[in-house]
């Protein structure tokens, strides 16, 4: 049988690996538009590959997979997180689990799970043809069987000969940025990172709770990254300019209140800079309090007023700033959108409208918040295209 992937990224390298482990005598060809396989990977967690996580402080799929979570959800028990693991394991790529459920390679560099998978590509005789960028799945004709893994920036040919077969196909956006914010102040706090703070967009239902980084140009960071994730579309949309709301505590108004009182009462002759009772970076402190108390911002806490205190109150909890723009880096090479999952059998991933087609990861309209998710993903619906294949013509 002879097997065509179209992308050479971790989905179509990893269903590639896993169809030949199922069955050795499958033909297996991977398109790769550009003259490299798994950049991205290469990429992944700063370098180290966040290659999965272990969902332990995961409550609902939704939070981590913005679309796709009952997909995912369903798709898991044929493939898991645990799973994965196993596999990584077995092929002798140890693994640390952090605290936070990211995982990674022991080794903490992406090119140990690049060289695993280079090496099982070169065992199992799969072909690579770099440089070819298939824009139809007419151009395969002699495959008796199509896998699209291409993801990342529409290949916008391809994605019209899908839809001139049926399918629905959801236009590919930015995931995962970091936003240009309107305001200069911030940028003399650059470099400073801010734990447990929470970002909102008003008169919306986004908002994320985690860690922020302040850049010369705006925010990023985990939490920066998450909000992007659930907000891609509607960001979209707007042509990237939004109200944003930064809650620097990360408390709600009432809690902030309260420990903002307690401190004030028991401090009353300090100088209002010299206390600092949520523990923020000491530069970002006095900038709030500036901000809030202008002149006053020196005084001593003695002298505050209420109106004082409930300016600087709303500064910490609901600091307003407008979003201009993605901001000008490289953060964003995950993207939400592709084929509409109504479009295929939600078990074997192959295509409803076309035998022997069959999508995986960012081909599909599945993308994850920041954390080892996307990944994820990729392993899950490579492994059990995989499968369906093996299943449907070799088992």
């Amino acid at each position: 049988m002879h097997v065509a992937v179209i992308g050479g990224g971790a989905s179509g390298v990893f269903f590639a690996i896993c169809l030949k482990e199922l069955d050795s005598f499958a033909d297996v060809t991977i398109f790769e538009a550009s003259n490299k396989l798994l950049s991205k990977v290469e990429l992944s967690g700063g370098g180290r590959c966040n290659c999965t996580n272990t969902f332990e402080n995961v409550k609902r799929l939704s939070d981590v997979y913005p679309r796709g979570a009952n997909m995912m959800k369903s798709l898991f028990k044929q493939f898991s997180p645990k799973d994965t693991a196993a596999w990584f394991e077995n092929h002798g790529v140890k693994l640390k689990k952090q605290n936070d459920g990211r995982v990674f390679p022991l080794s903490q560099d992406s090119h140990t799970v690049i060289n695993c998978f280079l090496s099982l590509l070169k065992r199992y005789n799969v072909k690579t043809e770099y440089s070819h960028r298939v824009t139809s799945i007419e151009e395969l004709h002699g495959f008796d069987c199509v896998i699209v893994s291409v993801g990342g920036y529409p290949n916008t040919e391809l994605n019209n000969s899908l839809a001139n077969l049926g399918h629905g196909v959801i236009k590919p956006l930015p995931s995962l940025f970091a936003f240009e914010l309107g305001a200069d102040a911030l940028r003399n706090l650059s470099g400073i990172s801010v734990n447990g703070a929470e970002l909102l967009i008003p008169a919306t239902k986004f908002r994320a709770k985690g860690d922020l980084l302040l850049t010369h140009w705006g925010i990023s960071g985990p939490l920066c990254l998450k909000l992007s994730s659930y907000a891609a579309p509607y960001l979209s949309e707007k042509s990237y300019k939004s109200p944003l709301i930064i809650n620097w505590t990360g408390k709600n108004y009432n809690q902030c209140e309260e420990m903002l009182k307690d401190c004030f009462d028991s401090n009353q002759q300090k100088l209002i800079s010299n206390i600092n009772p949520f523990a923020l970076p000491n530069s970002l402190w006095r900038y709030i309090i500036e901000k809030s108390l202008k002149e006053r911002a020196k005084n001593k806490i003695s002298s505050l007023n209420l109106k004082d205190v409930n300016r600087l109150l709303n500064n910490l909890c609901s600091d307003e700033y407008n979003i201009v723009g993605k901001a000008p880096n490289k953060d964003e090479f995950v993207t939400c959108g592709g084929l509409s999952l109504q479009s295929l059998d939600r078990e074997t991933l192959e295509s409803k409208f076309v035998s022997n087609l069959y999508f995986t990861g960012e081909a599909l309209d599945i993308d994850g918040i920041t954390g080892g998710f996307n990944l994820q993903a990729a392993w899950t619906t490579a492994f059990v295209a995989a499968r369906s294949v093996y299943k449907k013509y070799l088992g």
